[in-house]
């Protein structure tokens, strides 16, 4: 019988990935190459992954499932980016945890849906005091919001709440802001988007008082 090596025998050093990229002054040139085409490649996959996130500023928007929207019947699509963001007030109930902005957001699409008759939600989105947003429409979908001159033009966001004499707490106004900044980051909305109240596009108190007065601070404002 043949004996045994007392060791097993060692792995060949230099061999694999990592010993090619060890370089000699005769192999230099050729090393070099290989390796720097290695480090781009991984370089590649690392963006392309990053590209596949979502937009920071989209993380605080609700899709339709987790607040239990209705199905919608909506078909026409808006043509992106869009220019134009038409911002009211839901001129009703206010709320200010998510359950109850969740509920504001069903009362405002059933309303919507079952007593105008609408293919759903009149608007793309709305603001709850909570701090979050909640998808309507969404960014592809025409809304209503705004009559049809502005509708196939425009994003509609709408507060829920009444804000002629209140004003929406910070963390509404910031997720408002973070939404249109999202829309930008998504290619839905024109870098040079132009905010305007319900009430410069039609004979109307929305988007009340106050905060008609906030928005008009915007940089993107234009009546």
């Amino acid at each position: 019988m043949q004996d045994l090596p007392a060791t097993p025998p060692q792995a060949d050093k230099s061999t694999g990935p990592a010993a090619r990229c060890q370089l000699s002054p005769r192999d230099l040139p050729a090393m070099t190459r290989h390796c720097a085409l290695l480090v781009w490649a991984l370089l590649a996959l690392l963006s392309l992954g990053a590209a596949r996130e979502d937009p920071p500023a989209c993380g605080s928007i609700v899709p339709r499932r987790e607040w239990r929207a209705l199905a919608s019947e909506c078909r026409e699509r808006l043509t992106r980016p869009v220019r134009y963001v038409v911002v009211s007030h839901t001129a009703g109930s206010h709320c200010d945890t998510p359950a109850s902005c969740a509920q504001q957001a069903q009362n405002v699409q059933s309303y919507h849906v079952r007593n105008l008759g609408w293919c759903d939600v009149g608007y793309n989105f709305l603001i709850g005091e909570d701090g979050l947003v909640y998808e309507g429409r969404g960014w592809n979908i025409k809304g209503a919001h705004a009559g049809p001159t502005w509708n196939p033009i425009s994003i509609g966001i709408s507060f829920m709440g009444n804000y002629m004499n209140r004003v929406p707490p910070p963390r509404a106004l910031r997720a408002a802001q973070n939404l249109l900044a999202c829309g930008v980051a998504l290619g839905a909305l024109r870098s040079n988007y132009e905010v305007k109240g319900h009430r410069d596009v039609q004979p109307t108190l929305s988007p009340g008082d106050r905060l008609y007065e906030i928005i008009q601070t915007w940089s993107h404002y234009r009546a």
